[in-house]
């Protein structure tokens, strides 16, 4: 098949949407199919390249080129067709003349036109709350989950989190694009049953169905498997506990420190957190070490090398690959009960799953996972196992199923 991957970053801008991109189109062009990507250019004029075997077009949009919409380093696409983007994906689409055009977030609409000039059917990946959400993420500003997205609710929600004239921008095109949007989808695929859920898509008439992140293949650990190289001097030595993740308050931060607190004294191991520093200020226990962003490789050296690996997400978390992650390295794994997050964890089999905003439960679970280091390992053998289905091979394996059927 011929087929045309459109999002508004790939690598090396490099965040867990790109990731997921770059590895669909990796994955694809290696089963043979003739696989291009339409994505925005941070730096530079339009250009053409192949990389790995897949022809990236970098394009220029109109909106990067305003303060409303967009950051210097990290110019997002917006919630309607970019007058820009549209233009130059006319010219891709007649360059590379795919069967299936397939859209990720907000970047489709900017290939609405494309596909309905051409009679291309069009896929959209849901990886977030961005159908229903301006802010993407079904959150208000006080941290409270939202019930549902209304108007009046959303305009000063969206004036919070983008800024005043920005946020009114964002909400009011994003409420006036929806008939376009429906019209324009051949099908949608969510990351997880909560997104499906929460974007309300069997409320619309586009066909949809679930089809998750996925890790690569390669990422799988034999059970009880650990790094065969020295440990990276900036680990501790022995157990350590790992959060992976933006030290952010909805990453749930606050909670997993006020649990490690709770930790029995003589039972507490050092708590490793990497990532990048959040709005948020924390307090940070003793035997705390904040190490900062890694690159990805190094991550899963601590990841591998980890007592256990703790995500403690306080909004609903559409599908995190740190949980993929973690299960791929065998690492016992104690999580909350939100988003796309129970979609991939057993509880009680392949990890423990706690609930939001409850740190004596996720502290309960650490304790116990700490204490019996032979039930832990089961768990992680176990995760191993599950995370098979959540592979690069066998998420691409049923997503070619779908475009065949469009077809």
């Amino acid at each position: 098949m011929r087929i045309l991957l459109v999002a508004q970053f790939y690598p090396p801008d490099v965040g867990g949407e790109e990731r997921h991109v770059h590895g669909l189109a990796a994955e694809l062009a290696r089963r043979g199919h003739h696989v291009a990507v339409a994505t925005q250019t941070l730096t530079g004029g339009p250009s053409v390249t192949d990389e790995g075997g897949v022809r990236v077009h970098r394009l220029r949009s109109t909106m990067m080129r305003l303060p409303v919409h967009s950051s210097a380093r990290r110019p997002h696409a917006p919630p309607f067709a970019d007058p820009g983007l549209r233009a130059h994906l006319r010219d891709v689409v007649r360059a590379e003349q795919p069967q299936v055009i397939h859209g990720h977030n907000w970047a489709y609409y900017s290939a609405i036109a494309a596909a309905r000039q051409t009679g291309t059917p069009l896929v959209l990946t849901l990886h977030d709350y961005g159908h229903v959400c301006p802010t993407h993420r079904l959150m208000r500003p006080d941290g409270s989950l939202c019930a549902g997205p209304a108007l009046r609710a959303c305009l000063p929600c969206a004036a919070s989190h983008y800024g005043r004239l920005k946020g009114v921008a964002v909400t009011v095109a994003h409420r006036l694009s929806q008939p376009a949007r429906d019209r324009g989808l051949a099908h949608i695929l969510a990351v997880s049953h909560a997104v499906a859920r929460d974007n309300r898509l069997a409320e619309g008439p586009t066909p949809w169905s679930v089809l998750p992140n996925f890790v690569p293949a390669r990422l799988l650990s034999e059970p009880g498997q650990r790094p065969a190289q020295p440990r990276d001097p900036e680990l501790p030595d022995g157990d350590f506990l790992l959060f992976v993740g933006e030290l952010h308050e909805q990453k749930g931060v606050g909670t997993l420190l006020d649990a490690y607190r709770r930790i029995p004294a003589d039972r507490r191991p050092p708590l490793v957190c990497l990532g990048r520093p959040g709005p948020d200020p924390f307090e940070l226990p003793d035997r705390v070490r904040v190490l900062g962003p890694w690159p990805h490789e190094r991550v899963m050296e601590a990841v591998r090398a980890c007592t256990a690996a703790v995500v403690p997400s306080r909004w609903p978390d559409p599908c995190p690959t740190t949980v993929l992650e973690a299960m791929a390295a065998g690492a016992p794994l104690v999580a909350t009960r939100t988003g796309g997050i129970p979609d991939m964890v057993v509880d009680g089999e392949t990890g423990l799953l706690v609930e939001p905003d409850d740190p004596a439960a996720l502290a309960q679970a650490l304790t116990a996972l700490l204490a019996a280091p032979d039930r832990a390992r089961s768990l992680g053998r176990a995760g191993r196992e599950r995370v098979t289905a959540f592979t690069d091979r066998a998420v691409v394996e049923r997503l070619t199923a779908v475009y065949q059927d469009l077809l």
